[in-house]
Order: C-alpha cells, then structure tokens, then sequence
C-alpha cells in the first residue's frame, strides 16, 4: 500500500480535488482539523471565474488574467486555466453542488474587478468557498481510496538523491511517517503571518517551510496581495471580508463625508485590487476612516454572509456604509511548479495557493484561485500516474512552529512587509527573520522568504509596491531558496553593522 501511496497536505479545495483526481490510487489526507475545518476555502465569499455568458470566451478570461497580472502572468497557463473553467463548473454540479440560478434557470454570473465579463459563477451568494468546500469533503469521505489523518505535517522523507519518498506528520498519537510514491501540498497562503489578515490564523505558509527546509525553489514570494475591504471592526487578527462582488454590483467606497474615494482612478471601484487597497491606505494610514457604502444593494439578501459578518460586530449595512480597510488575503507567489504541478524537488508536487504557477502573477484576478486550484488538480493527478513510485527515504529536518515569536513576527510583517515597503524596513525584516530562522522557526522561515524576496526586487509592480522605487522595471519572476535568503540576510547584517557605525541605519534591538 505505501509502494502506492500519495500523501496530499492539506484539505481545502486544492487538496480535497487532488484527492478525488487521484482515485483509485490511495490517498491519505494529511490535514490539521477534521474536514471542511479551518481551511481558508470555507471563508472564500467570491466564486469561480468561468467564461460561460453568451458573450464571453476563455480567450477574453485569459485576457483579463494577463492584464491583472502586471506583467508576471504566463499568458499559455492563464489560456489553460480559463479553458477549464467551464468543465470545472459542470464537475461541481455533477458532484451535487447547487449553483446560483436566475429566473430562467440559467447560472446567475457576477461581476468583479478587473473582469471585462460578468463570469463569476456562485452558491448560496457570498458563501460559494463553503459550498464548494462542503461537496468536495463529501465526496471525499465517500471515497473508498481516500485516507484521512488528521495532523500537522512536519517534514518530508528524501532519499539520497533529494527525491521527495514521503512524510513525517505529527499527531496526538506521535510523529507518524508515511511513504509514498509522491506528495502533494496543497497548504494554503500565508496570511496569517500578518496582523491583520482575512485568513484563518493558522494559514502561516507551513508548506512554504516544509519545501523550503528541503530544498525547493520558490518562486515570487513578494507577492502578497491585500484585500482593499475588509470589516474594520477595530480588533487585530483575521477581520470578516466585505466581498468584491459588492463593488461589482454598485456598491461605492466613500469617506467620512460620503465623498467618493476612487474618484478620478482608473477603473474606479472596479480597478485592480492592488490599486483600490492602496488607495484606502493612503486614507487610513492618515487616520481618515474609509467606508464601501452598500446602501442600495439588498445586502441581507444577496450578500447574506457578509450581513451575518456585519451583525456580528454590531454593524447594518442598510443603515450606515461598512468600515473598511485593507488586510493580507491571498499570496500569489509560492512554490515554482510546471505545467503538470511537478515542483524543483522529484516527487513533491503542489497545489492551489502554496503554488505559483504562474497564473496570478503580481496580482491574483478575483475568483481565479478556487478556478487555479480545481483546473491543475487533474493535471498534477495524471502526472503521478504516469510516475514510477519512489523508493525508501529519510525525514529532513523538523518544521516547528514559531510558538511564542509569533505575534512578533505579524506585527513585523505587518509594519514592514506590507502593502507599502522600503529598503530601510525590509531589511530589518530580513534580519530580524533570519535569526528566527536559523532557531528553526517555520514562520520565520516564510516570513524570511518574502521579506528577501522584496527587498532584492527594486521596483513596483502588482501588489508589491516599494515607495522608494515607485517605477517598474522589465518583468521578471523572481526565484529564491532558503539559502539564498539567508546568504542575503548576511551580506544585510554586514551592511547593517557598517552603518550603524556611522548612524545611518540602526540596528534591530
């Protein structure tokens, strides 16, 4: 059985379809809560882009995806991916899943920023990751050739060659190892890594950590993009996301005076979100309080989440425009995978938003990652087939949590690799992380790797915005490993000690 064994990390949408492609290979799920728990799928308000109106074409998607992208997007995966979408809409009904319908039957399709098309396809309104993420557990737990252990994955299994053979979870049991002829991570983001984030907290980049410890190469980690309305309810931590459809069906930022924020932007409300959150910072960080007045949207009906989000904390959006603000949501970049999924290391694959695939480039299209993560699951399925399982393997080093450097580690992320970055502040965060790295703490090691990866690229562009290098330079991806960004955090500290010397730079306590 282990000859045959996949090992899949991870049970939102990008582990959970895996899974399912893989049948009847056996799968066994590594995942740290019981199904449909604690994955950032099940907080997913927007939907799946597909090109299925009358007036729309995959070509016109793929368009859209590029041009988003700011340059980084691979125009022949943004062209595979928006081809699927279709197929994908019908698997998911095929699997029971009850997609919103207008009046004549036919796919209620929304519109979100930056999409030329209304295609953004939808269940039970807002709430569109849950119901995926509730038909796919289904299937799952239904399936015979599907295992799940419930744990947290500590470190992959290399022969001497570095071929990835299998995995060490820990769970309330003991370390268990687990061979297989190949794994797939399908972790998730990174958003919790920062102090205000829409993600679980626990979406801290650990299959980053994992990969990074054994080798991999990572690819445009610098990109983290923040999500320009989220609930400000005033509390540090995951805040409820107000959805971007909300935007697409009219409703309008405003500030304390009810004057229009996006006035004279290109795109208004509807531009790229990298733009929209960086024009309700460049508020906020002034102490001016920003607002998406969705007075006239029938919010308790269309947007019955986001109602429920807003009762929560004592707020209605039928009466009075919702505070908003940005915070951390999804990270573009990741691990550097193929066409087929197939990462630098033989035998690990990867899925979903742990990957780079080069669709999303420096700024994801909205709805396009639930759409990412189901379209390169057959894909990365049918490879594996077609691969010869591995032999025995040893564990690499042990992925261990921050513990109590943690909260540390989001408030430096937030003040210094956030949606606005320096030279000055990177560089504190690269050496500050590295020495957290180098005790073995897998948040630092992420943390490390974004905060290197934006300090070496010296222009804007996307979600990345440096304000000491506002321009943009020709369009590169960029490629880093763990050691090079520990290499990069010495030649940091070197230049740090020297200037200190002549108080220019100081020194991080």
């Amino acid at each position: 059985m282990s000859r045959d064994r996949v090992v899949v990390v991870g049970a939102g949408v990008a582990g959970l379809a895996t899974a399912l492609r893989l049948a009847p290979l056996p799968v066994t799920l590594v995942t740290a809560a019981p199904l449909g728990e604690e994955t950032a799928t099940a907080w997913a308000q927007g939907g799946i882009a597909a090109a299925i109106g009358r007036d729309d074409d995959p070509a016109l998607h793929a368009a859209d995806t590029v041009a988003a992208g700011a340059g980084l997007s691979d125009a022949g995966v943004a062209w595979r991916v928006a081809e699927a979408g279709p197929g994908l809409v019908a698997w998911l009904a095929d699997l029971g899943l009850a997609f919103d319908r207008g009046c004549d039957g036919a796919l209620a399709l929304g519109l979100e920023a930056a999409h030329g098309r209304r295609r953004i396809v939808k269940a039970g309104g807002d709430a569109t990751g849950a119901a995926v993420l509730r038909v796919l557990a289904r299937a799952a737990a239904a399936s015979p050739s599907i295992t799940t252990v419930v744990g947290r994955a500590s470190a992959l299994m290399q022969d001497e060659a570095g071929r990835v053979t299998g995995l060490v979870a820990e769970t309330t049991a003991g370390p268990l190892a687990l061979p297989a002829r190949a794994v797939v991570l399908a972790t998730g983001g990174l958003g919790g890594l920062y102090r205000t984030t829409t993600n679980p907290e626990g979406a801290v980049g650990s299959g980053l950590a994992l990969a990074a410890r054994a080798g991999a190469v990572l690819r445009d980690v610098e990109f983290v993009q923040f999500h320009p309305t989220a609930i400000a309810t005033g509390t540090d931590g995951p805040l409820p996301l107000a959805t971007e459809a909300l935007r697409g069906e009219g409703a309008i930022l405003v500030d304390a005076a009810g004057a229009r924020v996006m006035a004279g932007i290109a795109g208004a409300e509807l531009a790229p979100r990298d733009v929209v959150a960086r024009a309700i910072a460049a508020r906020t960080s002034r102490g001016e309080p920003v607002f998406l007045d969705a007075r006239r949207l029938d919010v308790a009906r269309r947007f019955p989440t986001v109602a429920a989000l807003c009762r929560a904390a004592g707020l209605d959006p039928a009466l009075r425009p919702i505070p908003v603000r940005p915070a951390a949501h999804y990270h573009m970049g990741g691990l550097r995978v193929d066409g087929r999924g197939r990462s630098s290391l033989p035998g690990l694959w990867a899925c979903g938003e742990v990957a780079a695939t080069g669709l999303h480039g420096a700024n994801r299209l909205a709805s396009n990652s639930l759409l990412e993560a189901m379209a390169y699951a057959p894909l990365i399925a049918a490879d594996i087939e077609a691969t010869a399982p591995a032999g025995p393997g040893r564990a690499g080093p042990l992925s261990r949590p921050a513990a109590g450097s943690l909260p540390e580690i989001r408030a430096l992320m937030e003040a210094e690799v956030g949606l606005v970055r320096h030279e000055a502040g990177l560089a504190r965060a690269v050496r500050h992380l590295a020495a957290l790295a180098r005790a073995g703490a897998s948040e630092g090691i992420v943390g490390l790797l974004v905060a290197a990866a934006a300090l070496e690229r010296r222009e804007s562009r996307g979600s990345h915005w440096r304000a000491d290098h506002p321009e943009q330079r020709a369009p590169r991806p960029t490629e880093i490993t763990l050691g090079q960004a520990l290499a990069l955090a010495e030649t940091v500290a070197d230049t740090a000690s020297a200037l200190s010397r002549s108080s220019l730079l100081p020194e991080v306590p």
